[in-house]
């Protein structure tokens, strides 16, 4: 049914003109923006606008406030894309399930690419990522950080900014998930073995098997996370 239009809050388009600005690459990380009072000058706005501009900027990781400093830009005009996107896109918790979806189809491309693209530098760093997992499995530790550090690499390694963006983002929207789900020794050691395997692959320069682990890799974390806790049925 339609309904009325609601008039654009104005905090709205000071989010939008700063989100452009950092797109188009005339703001940039480390900058920082104007004062409360030049910004409420520049608008001329109340400064309860300006104030909630800025903290809807923070929400969505483009700037940082300091306290006692001022205002940041903490993304890059790539981030400023993408960040924006994950967070209308990817907010809800009853997302999920479509969230793993998504990886699914996203991160096989991305470690095929990884494996087309690796430098023989890059591969001894993600070895590296790999046995200090290890480590921390054998130790009993969460391996939480290993963990994100080797798709974190892989994402670096397919050369392309805006799927490496994209997978950050998503990352960050699955951190407690993520620990909860590298808790178990089990699982420590099925998200190393699955790990092993892409890496074998990478190693092999062979790229169409390292797509077919990481997809299978997805596929286990997906069956422990969703089927042991009763929210899906599928596949």
């Amino acid at each position: 049914m339609l309904r009325a239009v609601k008039k654009r809050r104005v905090y709205e388009d000071i989010v939008g003109q700063i989100n452009h600005l950092i797109r188009g690459g005339k703001l940039k990380r480390g900058d920082q923006l104007p004062t409360e009072r030049e910004l409420v000058d520049t608008f001329k706005v109340s400064r309860a606008s300006v104030r909630e501009a800025i903290f809807y900027l923070e929400a969505m990781n483009l700037v940082q406030r300091r306290q006692g400093d001022g205002t940041y830009v903490i993304a890059s005009n790539e981030e400023a894309i993408v960040q924006p996107l994950a967070t209308s896109l990817f907010h809800e918790k009853d997302d999920l399930i479509d969230i793993f979806s998504l990886r699914k189809i996203i991160e096989p491309e991305v470690a095929q690419l990884a494996s087309e693209n690796a430098t023989p530098e890059e591969i001894v760093e993600l070895k590296e990522i790999l046995e200090e997992q290890k480590r921390e499995v054998v130790d009993g530790k969460n391996p939480i950080r290993t963990d994100s550090d080797f798709h974190h690499c892989l994402a670096r390694m397919a050369r392309n900014r805006v799927l490496e963006r994209l997978l950050l983002a998503l990352f960050d929207l699955l951190r407690q998930t993520r620990e909860r789900y590298l808790h178990p020794e089990e699982r420590k050691r099925r998200s190393l073995q699955g790990h092993q395997k892409i890496f074998s692959a990478i190693r092999r320069r062979n790229p169409v098997a390292t797509r077919k682990a990481m997809l299978q890799h997805l596929e286990d974390v997906e069956d422990i996370i969703f089927k042991k806790r009763g929210e899906v049925g599928k596949g």
